[in-house]
């Protein structure tokens, strides 16, 4: 059986695989996306994943797989606008827009190794339905850190919210792939 890092790995190579065929079709034009827009867009993924555990059918084609998919994505997509600012165009190449993917995938990786040592896999005895329902905690904190401006007392801020956001994601992907 693969460790957690070979499938955290595998799991971000299918997300990478399906941005970099959206990077194809429209280019980066997601850089024109304020991050309060992603999380937004987050927001809506997690709520159809919430929707779909809790009603147990779903009538879109798509379903959580997909779903958890585009939370990485757009978490990572979140990450890059909090770095860059956001554009009034598309201002960066496919290749760019994959070496900043690249880079904030591998640190969503580097955070959940240092996570996973001292939490010893805990996530592992989770149900998906809370990763969803963390995912959605996460995105209220995000929310309302945006909503102060960034004024935070205590709070790590946005990007370290994207990153649990997207880690949450991946221990999804993981566990729908290889189960328990």
């Amino acid at each position: 059986m693969e460790g957690t890092q070979q499938q955290f790995e595998r799991m971000i190579a299918i997300c990478r695989d399906l941005f970099s065929k959206k990077l194809h079709d429209y280019g980066p034009a997601w850089r024109i996306l304020r991050p309060a827009s992603l999380t937004d867009q987050i927001y809506i993924k997690a709520s159809r994943i919430r929707s779909i555990e809790t009603k147990g059918v779903n009538l879109v084609d798509e379903g959580v797989r997909g779903e958890f998919i585009a939370i990485v994505n757009y978490g990572i997509v979140g990450l890059i606008q909090l770095e860059s600012g956001y554009a009034e165009t598309t201002d960066i190449s496919n290749d760019q827009a994959l070496a900043l993917y690249d880079k904030y995938a591998k640190k969503a990786l580097d955070l959940m190794l240092v996570k996973n040592h001292d939490y010893g896999e805990a996530w592992r005895g989770m149900r998906i339905s809370s990763y969803t329902d963390l995912i959605l905690m996460k995105i209220y904190r995000t929310k309302q850190i945006e909503s102060l401006t960034g004024d935070i007392l205590i709070s790590e801020g946005v990007d370290s919210n994207y990153l649990d956001m997207i880690n949450y994601a991946v221990f999804g992907l993981i566990k729908l792939e290889f189960g328990e």
